[in-house]
């Protein structure tokens, strides 16, 4: 579902809303919600001025009938871009898989240099995120994996 939240300063636009709002923040999905949200004229009209391809207004007239018009706006926006997963989250995937990843595997995946692979497994996999990497010598080389019970 298409969610709307809406800050003191800018409109974005996701696919979930996030857990915890702040106060200061007001989701939306659905014109009855934009409707029954407590946002003041002046807001609504500085929504409106700040999508793309809407005419720039001065006066919202009737709060009714703009705030349909501003939905109608909100709803013809593009869908917003999935996040790619990070060459980390790659990583971690070809850990993850029963058969491992070599450190050249790693490097043809990422694109890094051996030593930027050896120094994501020690710091960002072992130290930030506690994850237990493991290496074993197998016919193909040296074989990392993450295990099991870091999973």
């Amino acid at each position: 579902m298409r969610t709307y939240t809406i800050t003191s300063d800018r409109l974005i636009i996701g696919n979930e809303a996030p857990l915890q709002p702040s106060d200061a923040e007001v989701i939306v999905t659905s014109a009855d919600e934009l409707r029954a949200a407590q946002l003041s004229s002046k807001r609504l009209l500085a929504l409106w001025n700040d999508l793309p391809g809407c005419d720039r207004l001065t006066r919202i007239g009737s709060r009714e009938t703009f705030v349909d018009r501003l939905w109608l706006a909100l709803e013809a926006l593009p869908d917003p871009r999935p996040a790619r997963p990070s060459k980390q989250a790659d990583v971690i995937a070809l850990l993850r898989r029963p058969e491992g990843a070599t450190i050249e595997e790693v490097r043809t995946a990422t694109g890094w240099q051996p030593h930027t692979v050896r120094g994501l497994f020690s710091g960002a996999l072992r130290k930030k995120l506690g994850l237990t990497v493991m290496g074993a010598k197998e016919d193909r080389g040296r074989v990392y994996r993450i295990a099991a019970a870091s999973v």
